[in-house]
């Protein structure tokens, strides 16, 4: 397995250590006086929603990814609507891990504008900043894609989710997992033993029958049990890419 020993690049006037304030994701606490602010709600995108209500996103949203996994608004929708429990889990566990704990606080983000892409193009090959650049530009994807937070319930957990979802470019990025089918379902079945979640164990589970039998058949024998052993005992993820300089290798 290939796993973590440095950190992307994240700019700052001071270093590169990152704390971005994009609503949810400022380093205060919420006050009563936030609610205020939102007009009721927990942060600027959230939308309130009851236990009925989540049950009703999540089975229509769940539909809709099942029918397309590349519907991430659906998927999206789906985690936050179905990991309550998941998050908290999550959440605890970063509160116990230094690093963890920090993120919790300073609440850094993963974007565009705060990536040093210049000096990250002038890393060496095999450094975590120069791979996870080059997975970005290969597969032509841009970590502002993510979609901000709505339906979670808790200003702090809602950060979980969206830590969550920021990491998994690097993910694929540690894993050597392309962006097909085959390596969705590789970094679903990581994830899944990483997070709890429901919805990457929903994916883990039937996005294997949208392989091919030879993907199957390699998913089965060797990528799948890879993946969740790794997953079920590597540090988690969520807790890791803080700070550093993202110059230290990836290593076999």
């Amino acid at each position: 397995m290939r796993r973590l020993s440095g950190a992307v690049l994240l700019k700052t006037s001071c270093g590169y250590y990152c704390r971005r304030s994009y609503g949810v994701l400022t380093g205060q606490q919420y006050t009563s006086s936030d609610s205020k602010q939102y007009d009721g709600r927990l942060y600027p995108s959230h939308i309130p929603t009851s236990s009925v209500q989540k049950a009703v996103l999540a089975l229509g949203s769940g539909v809709a990814a099942l029918k397309n996994p590349y519907r991430h608004d659906m998927v999206a929708v789906l985690g936050e609507a179905t990991g309550h429990q998941a998050l908290i889990k999550l959440r605890n566990r970063m509160r116990i891990d230094p690093e963890g704990y920090t993120i919790l606080k300073e609440r850094p983000r993963i974007r565009l504008s705060t990536l040093d892409l210049t000096q990250m193009s002038a890393l060496p090959d095999g450094t975590l900043g120069r791979e996870y650049l080059r997975f970005l530009e290969e597969n032509r994807v841009t970590p502002d894609s993510r979609a901000d937070v709505k339906f979670v319930d808790d200003e702090e957990l809602a950060y979980v989710m969206q830590r969550y979802r920021e990491v998994h470019d690097l993910l694929h990025t540690l894993l050597s997992m392309p962006t097909n089918m085959l390596g969705e379902v590789v970094v679903k079945l990581f994830e899944a033993a990483q997070t709890g979640l429901p919805m990457c164990v929903l994916g883990a589970t039937l996005g294997p029958l949208r392989l091919s039998v030879s993907r199957l058949q390699l998913l089965v024998q060797s990528l799948g049990p890879w993946a969740l052993r790794n997953g079920g005992r590597a540090r988690c993820v969520l807790s890791i890419f803080s700070n550093g300089a993202g110059s230290r290798t990836l290593m076999s």
